[in-house]
């Protein structure tokens, strides 16, 4: 499967990747799910190499807390972490705003807090995917309450023409289509969270879904 041209590229240029890697192209149960390819394995590590390189340069002499939100930037984090040539720590916080369906409904509900106080600390946000911003908008707030020293995002998607405030994301990956997609983490009814890649998935696979 070839990666959709829609999908452009948040930076111009992309280093050479050297030792990613390989993982299996694909998980043949669910194949016949995939309607297109939309961000390849090889675009997804080649861009995450690059923000890896700029994070690197920007957190350099500081400490630097990686927050992953859950569950779909687990994947992410775990690859940029090893792309960061800098100490790090992590923690981790689980958000709600979708359920089952495939849109955001706007109602946020924090499932699980950070373990440790960020006061003081510089905190990046780790996002697989930004799309009406109303997450990620009290994701900020919440945090800011906190008093970190520093508060950033790092997103490995923004879809565009969706967005309903306005939301500054410093290291962002890919822009995208407003089209629900899957893999890199990324589920749907918790499933295809282990593709290597993003894609779309077949019609017929949601049809049924409360949206």
């Amino acid at each position: 499967m070839e990666a959709n041209a829609e999908v452009r590229s948040a930076a111009a240029g992309s280093p050479s990747v050297v030792g990613v890697l390989t993982l299996a192209p694909h998980v043949n149960a669910y194949e016949s799910d995939i309607e297109q390819t939309l961000i390849t394995q090889q675009d997804i590590q080649a861009k995450l190499a690059e923000l890896g390189e700029r994070i690197s340069d920007d957190y350099r002499g500081r400490d630097l807390l990686l927050v992953g939100v859950l569950k779909g930037a687990f994947v992410m984090m775990a690859d940029l972490a090893r792309y960061i040539r800098l100490p790090l720590e992590f923690d981790f916080m689980a958000v709600s705003s979708y359920g089952a369906a495939t849109q955001t409904s706007g109602v946020v509900r924090i499932l699980k807090d950070l373990d440790h106080d960020i006061e003081g600390r510089n905190v990046l946000i780790v996002e697989d995917i930004v799309d009406s911003g109303l997450t990620l908008s009290y994701l900020l707030k919440n945090l800011r309450t906190r008093r970190p020293a520093s508060l950033e995002v790092c997103a490995l998607m923004q879809k565009l023409d969706v967005q309903q405030v306005p939301l500054d994301i410093k290291y962002k990956a890919f822009e995208i289509p407003p089209v629900f997609v899957v893999g890199y983490g990324l589920d749907y009814g918790e499933r295809f969270r282990n593709l290597p890649f993003v894609g779309t998935l077949k019609p017929e696979v949601y049809r049924d879904a409360v949206t």
